[in-house]
């Protein structure tokens, strides 16, 4: 009972308070422990059946300088939808010494799309394909990597990292089968190009996909819904239901779920066909996200595939030289990590993914 209560993300004492308001616990009455064990497990069941999982975000580290919050893979949940990396960097509190501590130096990817999504700051992408873009915050850079890419990500204005400013979401979107050796792509789009919807305290702009009868053009190649989401405290809302799976990450402030409290750092997997209210108890920075599972995808570094032969294959590649580098930042690049895959069910490693 204990594990399962953590597993959906409620601390005992959380739920004994809840257990204590069901039955109104006052002053001179006494319940059988037998009772309070009843609700507790009703109480428990309730949540149960809201929440398939809550993922607690790690520290990852990325580059030197460079330490993450990873929420996705996690060892219980691999994906949520397409959605099968999620890192959240920064805000970085003090300007480093040395901007080049934090860059992410060329490194490559198979059978995924890339999308950098930022809060504040700057970052400057320059891929194989010789793509150079500055990211600015409330645009979408979305990489599709197909067959193979190589990309870099550099820090290369200062003030773009002073007082806290740089923060950035970087998510990848598993291809669909058919379409893991497409060839690469990489699209910049602005943020007059994604629609934004306002309401009582809700503030929202479509990433990608479509949810809440919102669209726009970011080509994505499988159903799937991804927003940034500002939600003014007080303000009740709830999740789109046109999507088998969905999630919700809590970057910043915090929100209550089924009487249930979950804080910045936290993801809730909600469970199929379930229609959950999210209460913010004060300001939350959230983001929204899901879709249509693809099916098995083995990821291995910065590698995703249907197929493990192919994560095999990109490792050769890589040692070999066979995915260029970008042909603007080609001096140096990551070496491909010493292989310490594990059996399933083990923990991912904290290698450099970005």
């Amino acid at each position: 009972m204990i594990f399962e209560i953590q597993r959906r993300g409620c601390s005992l004492s959380s739920l004994f308070y809840s257990c204590s308001n069901v039955l109104g616990l006052m002053p001179g009455k006494t319940f059988s422990p037998s009772l309070i064990s009843c609700i507790c497990l009703t109480l428990m069941n309730q949540i149960s059946t809201m929440l398939d999982i809550v993922i607690e975000a790690r520290k990852a580290s990325i580059a030197p300088g460079m330490d993450v919050k990873r929420i996705l893979p996690f060892r219980l949940r691999r994906m949520v939808g397409p959605f099968i990396f999620m890192d959240h960097a920064g805000p970085v509190q003090s300007t480093p010494t040395n901007g080049a501590s934090l860059d992410v130096l060329p490194h490559p990817h198979i059978g995924l799309s890339t999308v950098s999504y930022l809060f504040g700051g700057q970052v400057t992408h320059r891929d194989s394909l010789g793509v150079e873009q500055v990211i600015r915050p409330g645009e979408v850079n979305w990489m599709t990597a197909g067959r193979g890419i190589a990309h870099s990500e550099r820090f290369e204005d200062p003030s773009a990292l002073a007082g806290g400013k740089l923060e950035m979401i970087q998510t990848w979107v598993a291809l669909p089968e058919k379409d893991e050796e497409d060839a690469p792509s990489f699209n910049n789009y602005k943020p007059e190009e994604l629609p934004i919807y306002t309401d009582n305290g809700v503030w929202m702009r479509l990433i990608a996909g479509d949810a809440y009868g919102l669209r726009n053009d970011v080509k994505t190649l499988s159903p799937l819904f991804y927003l940034h989401a500002v939600i003014q405290q007080g303000t009740k809302f709830g999740l789109p239901r046109e999507h088998s799976e969905r999630a919700v990450y809590v970057a910043k402030g915090s929100i209550e779920v089924n009487g249930q409290f979950y804080h910045a750092g936290q993801m809730l997997v909600f469970s199929k066909g379930v229609d959950p209210i999210l209460h913010a108890r004060e300001q939350a920075t959230l983001m929204l996200m899901g879709g249509e599972p693809l099916g098995e995808r083995f990821i291995w570094w910065n590698f995703v595939s249907s197929r493990r032969e192919r994560i095999e294959q990109a490792k050769e590649d890589w040692k070999q030289g066979r995915i260029v580098l970008p042909p603007n930042d080609n001096k140096e690049f990551i070496p491909l990590p010493q292989d310490k895959s594990k059996p399933a069910g083990s923990p991912p490693q904290p290698e450099v993914l970005s």
